[in-house]
């Protein structure tokens, strides 16, 4: 039997159009008797075997957008139907740049065809491949729900405010596709700017000194030259001396892990980029967030970006919905090539040390910076680096859902060549269980736009409930 519970099921004709939805019990009985099928799992949806009298009443879905959360709810006259936030994915800018240095490192070895660098052609209306990925991420969801309900009015949240309108008041037209950059042809001077000509260091005594811009992420090998990975520091924080020495850089010294709050006016960028495109990809009409935000405090609305999109879609005393909080995951993990660094032992501390901690001291070769030498405090080699091909494919992939022991487990990774599974731990700060393969049923894959692993989890399900 069928487990259909809580919140709305959505309901599709025989000929996939989408119609008013219903109540659990009711898809309950439907699919009982053979008048329905299951259509798709998340969110929930039956189609009809045989015809209805399509009724239909005007649903209004409202979208608070965002750079990292996305706030929707599809409203009627009397109730909200469904609504809640999705999590996108994060570290985009960190899979492009492990791909270019893989893909560098290949091509540096084995130059098999002629170089060519002017075969490259971007086209009208090109984005920066994490922000294609996120404007694509609000279209998606978008058609998720237009698929499954038969939505007549989309409202969009672009923006608090006009970020690039602020700093030009002139500004139209193409100048929006313009990004947080624009104007600076140096990305130094851009994070001079930025952080006022200033060190970040809270506890350095000096006002003025020679400034450098220090990479955060250096003690992760993150050398990526995005202003989120770049910071003003005097050259005596960034070196403690005026020889420049990676001494703050070692896992005691305070650049280690240091992650400060930075100035950035990415999330603003991002939507003054791409909120007419967004709008006009979706046929939605755009409002801004000051009259959001007025509307619902009138309401005593808490701030959320749930409770934003409710009132962007002109919610007000209607039947609220349970959230449906949804999250985003990677569909393929398409990268096969691994790098493990060696190991050494540190002669001066007789620790473990990793092969790029004791460099040779020359960093950066446009620049006359030479740093110690640390290669000389390479002790004996306890594992020689590598480079690892990942050439099979596996059936169970991360966040795909599988029964265990009568309960509904999510994938955290397969090992041991393909032979046994991490299962995600159930409580907050436990430990993934490692399973053999056999021992797991797959029951569910799960990619892109899904339900949260917390809400999937809760509670002990049996399989032939």
């Amino acid at each position: 039997m069928h487990t259909v519970s809580g919140g709305k099921v959505f309901v599709l004709n025989r000929h996939g159009e989408p119609l008013m939805p219903t109540t659990p019990r009711q898809a309950r009985l439907l699919l009982r008797d053979g008048q329905a099928t299951i259509a798709r799992h998340e969110p929930f949806t039956i189609q009809l075997v045989h015809g209805s009298s399509g009724y239909k009443q005007p649903i209004t879905l409202g979208v608070d957008a965002g750079y990292q959360t996305i706030g929707y709810s599809a409203v009627t006259a009397q109730e909200e139907l469904i609504g809640g936030a999705v999590q996108l994915l994060r570290g985009q800018s960190e899979r492009l740049r492990d791909r270019r240095m893989y893909r560098r490192h290949r091509r540096s070895r084995k130059r098999y065809r002629p170089s060519r660098f002017d075969n490259r052609r971007r086209g009208a209306g090109w984005l920066a491949p994490s922000i294609q990925h996120r404007l694509d991420a609000h279209t998606k969801l978008i058609d998720r729900l237009r698929a499954v309900l038969p939505i007549s009015q989309v409202i969009i949240e672009v923006a608090n405010f006009d970020i690039q309108k602020i700093k030009d008041p002139d500004i139209s037209g193409a100048g929006y596709q313009d990004g947080e950059q624009q104007g600076y042809g140096n990305v130094r001077e851009y994070v001079l700017h930025r952080d006022g000509h200033q060190c970040q260091n809270p506890a350095c005594p000096r006002t003025t000194a020679i400034l450098a811009v220090h990479h955060l992420g250096y003690w992760r090998r993150d050398r990526s030259d995005r202003p989120a990975n770049l910071i003003t520091l005097c050259i005596h924080c960034h070196a403690q001396r005026p020889v420049d020495t990676p001494e703050n850089h070692q896992p005691d010294g305070f650049l280690h892990g240091w992650q400060p709050r930075l100035r950035s006016f990415r999330p603003e960028t991002f939507m003054t980029t791409v909120r007419w495109r967004l709008t006009e990809e979706s046929g939605a009409q755009p409002t801004y967030g000051y009259l959001t935000k007025q509307a619902r405090r009138e309401l005593g609305l808490a701030k959320s970006h749930h409770h934003d999109a409710f009132v962007i879609a002109g919610g007000a005393h209607q039947r609220r919905a349970a959230p449906t909080d949804m999250e985003e995951i990677r569909h393929h993990n398409r990268s096969r090539q691994r790098f493990y660094d060696a190991v050494y032992i540190d002669t001066r501390t007789g620790q473990r040390a990793y092969g790029r901690e004791l460099h040779r001291g020359r960093t950066t070769r446009n620049q006359n910076l030479n740093g110690e030498n640390l290669r000389r405090h390479r002790g004996q080699k306890v594992r020689p680096g590598r480079v690892s091909i990942r050439r099979p494919t596996y059936s169970l992939r991360p966040g795909d859902v599988v029964w265990f022991e009568g309960v509904k487990r999510i994938v955290k990774g397969v090992h041991a060549y393909g032979r046994r599974v991490y299962l995600r731990p159930r409580e907050s700060g436990g430990q993934p269980r490692s399973v053999a393969i056999s021992q797991v049923e797959p029951l569910r894959r799960r990619r892109g736009l899904v339900a949260t692993t917390r809400k999937l989890e809760r509670g002990i399900e049996s399989r032939h409930r």
